[in-house]
């Protein structure tokens, strides 16, 4: 396997791996990996193949996904400079006004304060406002996540799935104030979802230095063809609480793009999984792609994606390019 490539998360002096690995779907999850044991071995396999950075979020499995990766980590015995973990803030876990859907500095001091007991760790590397608000001032967002820098709780904060508008009004008040600004963004970003982060951002890659911790590369799935016969037993849109994902993976005209890609894949000889995972690695303004799997083995595949990014010519982008746009 070809070695890990390390890139500048945006415009700072950190470094992360291109394929990194997410806990979404899977880590707390009584479907797929419930133990930090099964969790751990997952983490072992992504570390050996060079990624060292481990993402997170408060909202997974209702703060269960945080509990296992800390217990993990410690059980693996990982030393707090090995690895780079982040947590996401927003949906809340108490169904309590100010507690829930919001990024008021109430909710954000406690909620971090949450995820970091869940964890077992002094601080994270990295941490999201997981949707934007548009109920609480911009200003007290900004001024909150700013202070949680200060407090050492985290070291980094960004965004994610929020509008270029958005980030750039948040990046404004943190330098007006000289605060500590927005660093990075979590959009979605594949094949067959495109434009948030090659025409929306793309001022912002510039501008402001953003940084891209980029998720949903399989597109929920969908992008390693296994719906193209329909939803198979065990897949991911057969989870409770995930039928929402059954019609889109289920659309023809996507399993159409679907099925032309994979006539590419099949002329490289490699799997549609691992070209997709590399395609989007292929976008410079991507510092790292979020991989999902629920077994070492899933691991190990995916990480195959650095061998393929080679392969990934310019003439083959033009063909992708002409797919997407079918």
């Amino acid at each position: 396997m070809a070695d890990m490539e390390y890139r500048r998360l945006g415009r700072s002096g950190l470094k992360v791996s291109v394929l990194s690995f997410g806990s979404w779907v899977t880590f707390g999850n009584a479907n797929q990996l419930e133990t930090a044991n099964q969790a751990a071995e997952c983490l072992t396999a992504a570390k050996e193949a060079g990624v060292n950075f481990f993402d997170n979020a408060e909202g997974y499995a209702a703060g269960e996904s945080e509990r296992v990766m800390g217990q993990a980590f410690r059980d693996l015995g990982w030393q707090r400079h090995e690895y780079v973990v982040s947590t996401k803030l927003f949906w809340g876990l108490h169904d309590q006004v100010n507690m829930r859907n919001t990024l008021n500095r109430k909710y954000l001091s406690q909620a971090i304060d949450g995820s970091l007991e869940r964890f077992g760790l002094d601080f994270v590397d990295l941490v999201f406002c997981h949707r934007p608000d548009r109920h609480t001032p911009i200003e007290e967002t900004v001024w909150a996540m700013s202070d949680m820098i200060t407090q050492g709780k985290a070291l980094y904060w960004g965004t994610s799935e929020w509008s270029a508008d958005e980030i750039r009004a948040a990046y404004d008040v943190a330098d007006r104030h000289h605060l500590h600004k927005p660093l990075m963004e979590q959009p979605q970003y594949n094949i067959l979802w495109r434009d948030r982060v090659e025409k929306e951002y793309r001022r912002l890659y510039e501008d402001i230095g953003l940084g891209t911790t980029i998720w949903s590369p399989l597109a929920s799935g969908l992008l390693t063809g296994k719906y193209l016969n329909g939803v198979p037993e065990g897949s991911r849109a057969t989870l409770p609480g995930y039928e929402w994902l059954r019609s889109s993976l289920t659309d023809p005209k996507q399993n159409a793009k679907v099925a032309a890609l994979k006539e590419i894949t099949d002329e490289l000889g490699v799997s549609l999984t691992q070209f997709s995972l590399a395609w989007c690695a292929k976008n410079p303004h991507v510092s790292t792609v979020i991989t999902g799997a629920s077994s070492a083995a899933q691991v190990r595949e995916n990480m195959g994606a650095l061998d393929v990014m080679p392969l990934i010519t310019p003439e083959v982008m033009e063909r992708v390019d002409l797919i997407s746009l079918m």
